[in-house]
């Protein structure tokens, strides 16, 4: 499947400019406003305010910010940097860490790092529960491995792919343990009843036929593919994750891993468009956060 290309040329063309990147923001968030919320003019008109990063209505004078409460919001830095920012992040297939962003903005690592944070709150999960034949599996990243406690320290994710090539959707969580508790809920809110899924001999999903198809192959034997049946789909978006995690970002706290994690699953359902485009829709809206991005279960 061909993936539609939004280039560097495309982005500097587009917005060349501050004035550009607010005027743009402003359409985004109150382009078709029906009626002035002061004085109720319908179809209202409104001007940039000089020297501000606001408009008011030709008729009553009534200011609106188009960047107050998103992730713009009380930011000095200019927003042509903030949109090239957002633009690294749309096309960085490993992550962008907050020192890259301190060389390519010339901004200091403090402004960097919140900056990536308030992007990575963009990158929010949703949509509809995955559906045909699901992947589940889970994986533990950071801390240390000692012989005789395997995952001493580590963070467990917990993630589901449909089995769909090129277009398949992927979930994933982090949370403190994973283990049935947690990852049963998950499973029956993220995934349609009566789909089908596939896992490894794991204990975890004991009880999932109760609402699946369920199927298995038994890694402790060294079986890996079973009649098509196999999790080989999840533990790629496992490789990538790692892959990045460590090569990009070295070290993620616990605390804010799952920000980390819903960047690469937002990369991952975007990939076969430009992810550009919907980001900077999505900067619009005010910023939610959620207990799905710090807290861990």
């Amino acid at each position: 499947m061909k993936v539609e290309r939004y280039t560097v040329d495309t982005f500097h063309l587009d917005f060349p400019d501050d004035a550009t990147c607010l005027d743009y923001m402003f359409n985004l968030a109150y382009g078709n406003l029906p009626a002035c919320p002061q004085c109720g003019v319908t179809k209202p008109r409104y001007y940039r305010v000089r020297n501000r990063k606001c408009y008011a209505c030709n008729d009553c004078g009534y200011q609106i910010s188009p960047l107050a409460n998103t992730i713009f919001h009380k930011s000095e830095t200019p927003l042509t940097k903030w949109f090239y920012a957002i633009y690294l992040f749309s096309v960085g297939k490993n992550g962008v860490s907050a020192k890259e962003l301190e060389r390519h903005l010339g901004v200091t690592y403090k402004t960097a790092w919140r900056m990536a944070k308030q992007i990575r709150l963009m990158m929010q999960q949703g949509g509809s529960p995955l559906t045909g034949t699901v992947e589940a599996d889970e994986t533990y990243i950071g801390g240390k491995t000692r012989r005789d406690r395997m995952y001493d320290n580590k963070t467990a994710v917990v993630g589901i792919v449909e089995k769909q090539k090129g277009t398949g959707q992927v979930k994933a969580f982090a949370t403190k343990q994973a283990d049935a508790t947690v990852t049963l809920p998950f499973l029956r809110a993220s995934i349609t009843p009566g789909s089908t899924l596939h896992t490894d001999d794991s204990r975890i999903y004991s009880r999932v036929k109760r609402d699946f198809s369920h199927e298995f192959v038994n890694h402790s034997k060294l079986e890996y593919v079973k009649s098509g049946v196999h999790t080989n789909t999840i533990e790629g978006f496992w490789g990538q994750l790692k892959r990045s995690l460590d090569g990009t970002y070295h070290c993620v706290s616990p605390k804010y891993l799952q920000l980390y994690v819903n960047e690469f699953v937002y990369r991952y359902n975007h990939r076969n468009v430009a992810a550009f485009p919907a980001l900077i829709q999505a900067a619009a809206r005010p910023v939610l956060t959620s207990s799905r991005n710090l807290p861990l279960r």
